[in-house]
């Protein structure tokens, strides 16, 4: 029958039937197996090349040990064992929610739909389906939604012709035009990615640069081929130096370092890219100050497609957050002088080499002369085997990070400690002296007796610091009830005192109220509560916290306690869980506002700093610690400011003062936000808000939106570090 003349006629369309009809259902994924793609989103639209990345876990809470994928009867190339933070906030319990990341890749054929199936192994060696899914090339793909980073890039981005050659043109202007020393290490680098390095360096709109190369002894033949022709190419400017033995990435950047003439020296990964305008917005920046030691740019990762993600948009000099997470990493540029004075990079370190070398530079300079470009200058490398992929992979780099900072706090004589966090970043425990100093913790108030006793409760109940006292500054309360608990709260305060005054000289009273009549201003109210007592440390809070972990208070003073810093903020929740407040950004909404206000509890943020110890320009006064000395120093709050802002004011000041402010993700608490206060709702209380606008944008002006701890790069619009829709363009190429 099959070879009939009706089943000749008719194989074209049972060939069209099969494959849109009758292409069999994909298995069904294991429900031992749980997890997530994160990307490709749209289905829809599928790219020849298909880039899969997700991650997937045990139910049973077993680390898993492998991933393989095909499409179709064809074998794919897979990475496994990639770090997930995000996932790990949300699964802390489970031993393989830290590495469970994962990226497939697949040629697409043109024709026909193909059964795409990753699958992932347990423990006992035994295979489970994780995504099982009919994908289907198409044949235009269409341009990225508008909302992702792609098409900001596109847009926003590209080096056009037209911006190239303004940058040229800045460029004819330089005062002066240091030379640039390119330090690149190699070993066994793939050709692709090695010869798109060195052509990186070679097509600079800058051209005052030098190409430092230092082979470590590569077994691969063609490293020192292509080495030994680009050198022939330009030998003026590129140099290299083939090491006889190898000695790992630390003594082959040494090598590499003595070849430079430079002024500066840029570092350089062997299988990454620096941006064409990259050392041209390093000389302009070098213009504008030439005292400046170290130089650095934002960065994101690029894979073998081309295809750009994963962007980090820093902030300027942070050098609490510097002191847990190499933020400064790419593209780093260091005056020579000074990384020689240093030592150059120390053998022992690799993994954490660079890191360590911007440590020591940074303790023989000033933050002044630590300059930050906004603008994406470097790509990392992200392909299987790539250090882009294996950031926080290897023991031996940790053990490297622990090293590098514990050794930074010894030659600057500092005490602290610190524990390394889930993935490749750190805390700092900053000791407390013994005794622990007197801290008083203002709290405002008026009715709202249902927020206050639980907010007075908790704190008495589960804050575990020595030495505290509260003390309630009750403003016209005229409820009978929230009376009757402020009056027995100051007997038995006054009680309190009486029993311990003869032993104990300098316990204070647990509670004491005090009281202030007239109209509500919070500013005035505070700077009435700090007079009223000679603690060295006071805190602010609203009425209205409610207290997570009992080691909020040590973790808040501890840093309250160092020298340089000044307001310390926490972290607060609303009791659903979702964030409330992670630290302020100046210029959302005009002003300030909350950064990730009402994100998951467990959202890591942009480069995981939602979970990390940093400085901010401002923090909420709704939890927040500071040595009574330097609140006094800068004379409280502002009073003009009765409701709003003066929080921001305040912190402002004190940064103004010479002091550093500070957020710490590891004092948590619960905020039923403005739970006493209300919206503002009435025509008084809107007229009241905008002249506060006007009075704290006339105060401070360009400082409200040019926040050092965030970057113009992101969104003035929201809270939640999205990427501005234009950006707010770097001055020297205004």
């Amino acid at each position: 029958m099959q070879a009939s003349f009706s089943w000749q006629v008719t194989s074209p369309f049972r060939a069209l039937r099969r494959a849109f009809f009758d292409q069999p259902a994909p298995p069904a994924a294991s429900p031992l197996i749980f997890g997530n793609i994160d990307y490709p989103q749209d289905w829809s639209n599928i790219a020849p090349t298909l880039n899969v990345r997700g991650w997937s876990l045990h139910r049973s809470k077993t680390p898993l040990r492998a991933l393989r994928a095909r499409l179709g009867d064809k074998s794919l190339s897979a990475e496994f064992g990639l770090e997930r933070l995000d996932v790990l906030d949300h699964f802390r319990e489970h031993p393989g929610a830290e590495r469970c990341g994962w990226i497939v890749k697949a040629d697409v054929p043109r024709r026909g739909t193909h059964l795409l199936v990753i699958e992932v192994q347990d423990e006992s060696g035994q295979w489970h389906i994780a995504v099982a899914r009919a994908v289907k090339r198409t044949a235009n793909a269409a341009p990225p939604p508008p909302n992702t980073y792609a098409a900001w890039v596109a847009q926003y981005d590209r080096l056009t012709p037209e911006s190239a050659e303004k940058i040229r043109a800045k460029l004819s202007g330089l005062k002066k035009r240091p030379l640039i020393s390119v330090l690149m290490p190699t070993y066994n680098t793939p050709e692709k990615w090695l010869v798109a390095a060195i052509e990186s360096v070679r097509r600079q709109l800058y051209d005052n640069w030098e190409l430092c190369i230092a082979d470590d002894a590569s077994k691969e033949p063609h490293v020192r081929k292509i080495l030994e022709r680009y050198a022939a190419k330009d030998p003026k400017r590129i140099k290299i130096v083939i090491r006889e033995t190898n000695g790992h990435i630390s003594a082959a950047s040494n090598s590499a370092l003595a070849l430079a003439h430079g002024d500066f020296v840029a570092l350089l990964d062997h299988d990454d890219e620096i941006r064409p305008h990259a050392l041209a917005c390093v000389a302009l920046e070098l213009d504008r100050h030439p005292d400046a030691d170290l130089v650095y740019s934002d960065e994101d990762k690029i894979d073998e497609n081309g295809h750009r993600y994963d962007q980090y948009f820093k902030p300027d000099w942070n050098p609490d957050l510097f002191n847990v997470q190499n933020y400064i990493s790419h593209l780093g540029v260091y005056r020579t002088l000074l990384v020689r004075e240093v030592g150059g990079f120390r053998v022992g370190y690799e993994g954490s080499q660079d890191w360590d070398l911007a440590m020591r530079v940074i303790e023989r300079t000033a933050a002044d002369r630590i300059r930050h470009i906004p603008k994406i200058l470097y790509h990392w490398r992200s392909v299987p085997g790539s250090t882009a992929m294996l950031i926080g992979a290897k023991n031996y780099a940790t053990s490297a990070a622990e090293k590098v900072i514990s050794e930074h706090f010894v030659r600057c004589g500092i005490e602290a400690t610190l524990t390394p966090t889930k993935g490749s970043y750190w805390r700092i425990h900053y000791p407390l002296p013994d005794p622990a100093p007197r801290v008083t913790l203002v709290i405002p108030t008026r009715n709202r007796l249902n927020v206050l006793r639980p907010c007075v409760e908790s704190l008495l109940a589960k804050t575990t610091y020595p030495n505290f006292e509260i003390l309630i500054v009750d403003n016209d309360s005229d409820d009978p009830e929230t009376l009757a608990y402020l009056e027995d709260l100051g007997a038995a305060g006054a009680a309190d005192q009486l029993s311990t005054l003869s032993s104990q000289p300098s316990t204070p009273r647990r509670v004491r109220v005090a009281r202030f009549p007239g109209e509500f201003n919070f500013s005035a109210i505070n700077n009435y509560g700090v007079s009223q007592t000679d603690a060295p440390v006071v805190g602010l809070l609203n009425n209205d916290l409610e207290v997570i972990h009992g080691d909020w208070l040590d973790e808040m003073v501890s840093h309250a306690l160092r020298p340089e810093i000044g307001c310390v903020g926490a972290k607060l929740y609303y009791p659903d869980d979702r964030i409330q407040h992670a630290g302020v950004i100046l210029g959302i909404g005009g002003v300030a506002a909350h950064a990730w206000q009402t994100h998951p509890r467990g959202a890591a943020g942009q480069a995981h700093r939602n979970l990390l110890q940093q400085n901010l320009s401002a923090v909420t006064a709704a939890c927040l610690v500071i040595r009574r000395e330097v609140f006094l120093q800068v004379g409280g709050l502002d009073e003009k400011l009765r409701v709003a802002f003066n929080d921001v004011d305040f912190c402002l000041s004190v940064r103004a003062a010479g002091f550093r402010n500070f957020w710490t993700p590891y004092a948590e608490l619960y905020h039923h936000e403005s739970a006493s206060r209300g919206a503002e709702d009435t025509l008084e209380k809107r007229d009241r808000f905008r002249s506060e606008v006007e009075y704290i944008t006339a105060k401070w002006g360009d400082a409200l939106v040019n926040d050092p701890a965030y970057n113009p790069n992101l969104t003035l619009t929201i809270n939640d570090f999205t990427l501005a829709l234009p950006p707010r363009e770097w001055p020297p190429l205004q």
